[in-house]
């Protein structure tokens, strides 16, 4: 403290500061007057500065309440400056409803001198409220009577608010568990019920105790346990849902059909918290599905005799009937009367006189026969035309009179038209009706007979629905199918008659188009029909991506056959997709060696993580000012087996690559998290560790909590990982989500650095719209720094837009002394390049920390 009250004390005193962590204030005369420290490790603090660094509140009064110190907390919470607090009465800040209480409390502990702690509001003077925690404390004289009062408080309003909210959450939710008339319950890991709601007793009649552990399983019914068990024991393995029906014993009723389902709350692990479920009474249902079920066998089974419709003309009583079904295979309603006139109406004209045929044949029938017939009709309600098959009895009375009339039908439209569907099936795509993959190949084969024979030109072009996975995965399939449904009704109208389009399967289509020799005319028409198609496209109120892209070989200049020229087609549209989406490659040579060079890379990366041959090294990032080692940038290698550690660049493709990308840095970040563990437990200070993330990874909706909880598991402090990321991500698919995960990271405590800045595309208001902590100049505008103005210009006005913007600036590349100097006299803030150390496995790194502090004791500059 500054000073105590002039008389000061004769001895030290020591007392605790109301158990706030900080540990013992001693009071020390002094000719000067007396001061207060906090001991702590082995050095010692000012009390007050620890107090105000530990948000505490500390006002420190004599006997005659006069302030002898206090600290800015303390003014801040109660809203007085400090010449305020002297001789004031509690009553000025206590709330009136708090003061009895405290008042007693502080006379009661006064009159023993014993310390106190209780929480109360402060009322300041623009009338707000907060809630304190205060601990008072008494510092007594010689004879043991208080002679000063020290006060601390603490802003406990964040927590009194929570503790609130989570009483009134949980009378929530004991209001919801207790009108619900479903059986709620929980129960452990192991899957032994430990909590039910009071419903169970209610339709049990049994106590609450009869359903915990596995006690429950005793009102089941008997057959029903066994197989309860063991789907309940089968979900407790796998972790899966319950969904099982069984009978419970019920005290009035006997035993009533229940259904139980469940499901388990999961740690970040994977391992199950607890199980979560409910009992729902489905008596009544089940009784309703047995009838209906016996119902609907009898119905089947006289339908099946009756041979599905049935029209029933009674000759003697001049009635006529149909069945239901027969009046729905005509499309009529169950209310309408049975008519012959009706009937003839529906037949087509075409096929009226065969029904009429019939009838009259029935009419001056000579004995009992049988009869048969084949007609088309238009149904009532849809006009659909359907093939009908009619056969019935004529039945005579014994003295030879006209009795009765029973005419079976059945719609077999199906059985007509199957072969035809067969054969259209076989060779048409049943979700865009264009032609398969079957029928393009004769098609393609066709065509280019054609082509030799007349000397005609010929593309064939395939094109590749962009994105379609992503719209499945977040949209659903049904949108997806939309996307293909139209693209191809796009396609064929943007693409005319003169082509033969088809769908290849899953999101690509093909498309052969002959012409008169010139095949610029030909790319032009695709490139029209791309921009055609990307029109967007309205789904349930969303905005689907209609994008392809499109690759194309000619013939015979790109094959002579269809084999080749599907080949090269396949090959253009890979590099189309690689290179600019939404757009049309041609096929060239070189880009089968390119496909080739991208095959093999993806296949080395396969092996790389496969056989875990991946090592981070570590390159050292280092302080101009000071040539001090601020931490390093992790950077990724793998390990060859004869040729030893490899660059990045050899497996570049696999960066691109969704699935190799993830797997990659799930390794890396593996790695890298193990090494920071190790260098912690051995008192090495490294820094920060930068890692880069590709934007592939970006596109995972689990990345922040993936990358974080590592982090906690391997108890490695958040705020010792920077996350590096290219302005890529800024601008490219999916960049909405990427402000969203860059905010979660940052919250955390994640550092946020844009590398390669100013060789990409992002715009400036990306720096201020997304959470970015650090800029990383690019190697390529330092390397020519002291040749080139240029760089130079630009390197110094990316350090003082940095600035200006609160940002760290690090400068990458820097080889030699005099590009160090030049960034150290424009205020860059940090460098990594060869002038400081290049990068080094894990097991270098203190070494690499030596070094630097060598250079700084030799000094680079």
């Amino acid at each position: 403290m500054d000073r105590w009250d002039e008389r000061g004390f004769d001895r030290v005193e020591t007392y605790d500061v109301a158990d706030c962590g900080i540990g013992s204030v001693r009071h020390r005369a002094s000719p000067g007057g007396t001061s207060a420290s906090i001991a702590g490790g082995n050095r010692t603090l000012p009390l007050i500065d620890a107090l105000s660094r530990a948000r505490i509140g500390l006002l420190h009064l004599d006997r005659e309440q006069r302030a002898l110190n206090v600290n800015a907390r303390f003014c801040e919470l109660t809203g007085r400056r400090a010449a305020d607090l002297s001789s004031l009465s509690l009553e000025s800040f206590i709330h009136a409803d708090d003061l009895p209480q405290v008042l007693a409390t502080y006379r009661a502990h006064m009159a023993r001198s014993a310390p106190f702690e209780v929480e109360t509001r402060f009322i300041r003077p623009d009338g707000s409220v907060i809630w304190c925690e205060v601990n008072v404390s008494f510092v007594c004289d010689s004879a043991g009577i208080a002679a000063s009062t020290i006060t601390l408080a603490q802003d406990v309003t964040a927590r009194r608010a929570a503790e609130a909210e989570l009483r009134e959450s949980e009378e929530h939710y004991r209001h919801t568990v207790e009108l619900n008339p479903q059986i709620s319950w929980t129960a452990r890991a192991d899957g032994q019920i430990d909590a039910v709601s009071s419903q169970w007793t209610v339709v049990t009649g049994g106590e609450a105790c009869d359903a915990m552990g596995g006690r429950w399983l005793a009102s089941l019914h008997p057959d029903d346990v066994a197989p309860t068990e063991s789907i309940w024991a089968q979900a407790i393995a796998t972790r899966g849902t319950v969904d099982v029906e069984y009978r419970l014993r019920t005290p009035h009723c006997g035993y009533r059909w229940f259904r139980a389902r469940a499901a388990a709350r999961l740690d970040a692990a994977g391992e199950v918290l607890r199980w979560y479920g409910t009992l729902e009474d489905i008596h009544d249902r089940k009784l309703t599905e047995d009838a209906l079920r016996e119902s609907e066998e009898r119905f089947r089974l006289a339908a099946h005799a009756a041979g599905l419709g049935i029209w029933d003309y009674d000759a003697l009583g001049d009635r006529r009937e149909w069945s239901d079904e027969f009046k729905a295979m005509l499309g009529l309603p169950l209310s309408q009367p049975a008519s012959v006139d009706v009937a003839l109406a529906l037949v087509i004209p075409a096929d009226r006189h065969r029904l009429q045929a019939l009838v009259s044949a029935v009419e001056a029938g000579d004995g009992n026969h049988r009869f048969e017939t084949m007609l088309r009709i238009h149904r009532a309600d849809t006009g659909e035309e359907r093939w009908i098959k009619t056969g019935g009895w004529r039945i005579e009375a014994p003295s030879g009179v006209l009795s009765r009339v029973l005419v079976t039908t059945r719609d077999v439209t199906e059985e007509r038209t199957a072969e035809d569907r067969i054969r259209f099936a076989a060779h048409h795509d049943a979700l865009t009706g264009l032609p398969n993959r079957a029928a393009f190949g004769e098609r393609l084969e066709s065509a280019i007979e054609q082509a030799e024979r007349l000397g005609h030109g010929l593309a064939l072009v395939l094109f590749d629905v962009d994105h379609l996975k992503e719209t499945n995965d977040t949209v659903g399939h049904d949108a997806g199918d939309v996307v293909l449904r139209t693209f191809g009704e796009r396609l064929r109208g943007a693409l005319g008659d003169h082509c033969a389009l088809a769908r290849l399967g899953g999101d690509e289509f093909g498309a052969v188009i002959e012409h008169d020799g010139d095949a610029g005319r030909v790319i032009a028409s695709v490139q029209a029909a791309l921009r055609v198609v990307r029109e967007p496209l309205s789904h349930d109120g969303r905005i689907l991506d209609c994008q392809a892209t499109a690759g194309g070989s000619l013939f015979p200049t790109h094959g002579a056959n269809a084999a080749e020229l599907l080949k090269s087609a396949d090959i253009a549209l890979y590099a189309a997709k690689a290179q600019a989406r939404g757009s049309l490659a041609t096929f060239e040579p070189h880009m089968r060696a390119d496909l080739q060079r991208r095959s093999s890379m993806l296949s080395i990366a396969r092996d790389v993580i496969r056989d875990d041959r991946l090592m981070p090294f570590y390159q050292p990032k280092v302080a101009l000012d000071s040539g001090h080692v601020c931490g390093f940038e992790a950077l990724l290698r793998w390990r060859h087996p004869s040729l030893g550690p490899q660059s990045p660049a050899t497996i570049a493709a696999a960066f691109e690559d969704l699935e190799l990308a993830i797997d990659l840095s799930e390794q890396m970040l593996s790695a890298i998290v193990a090494d920071m563990r190790r260098w912690l437990d051995d008192g090495i200070d490294f820094g920060r560790i930068a890692f880069n993330l590709s934007p592939a990874e970006f596109r995972r909706e689990d990345l922040a909590d993936r990358i974080l909880g590592r982090l906690v598991r391997a108890r490695v402090p958040v705020e010792r990982l920077e996350l590096e990321v290219t302005e890529t991500v800024f601008v490219g698919r999916g960049a909405e989500c990427v402000a969203t995960t860059l905010e979660t990271f940052s919250r955390e405590g994640v550092h946020i650095a844009l590398d390669d800045f100013g060789t990409g595309y992002a715009s400036l208001t990306h720096l201020k719209a997304f959470p970015v902590h650090t800029i990383k100049i690019d190697r390529s505008f330092v390397s020519n720094l002291d040749t080139d103005p240029g760089d130079a210009a630009i390197i110094d006005a990316v350090v003082a837009l940095g600035h200006r913007l609160g940002m760290t600036v690090v400068a990458e590349g820097v080889e030699t002394a005099a590009q160090a100097r030049y960034l150290l006299d424009r205020g860059c803030d940090m460098a990594q390049g060869y002038l400081f150390g290049k990068s080094v496995p894990r097991e270098l790194v203190p070494d690499a920390l030596h070094r630097a502090m060598a250079m700084r004791q030799v000094g680079w500059r």
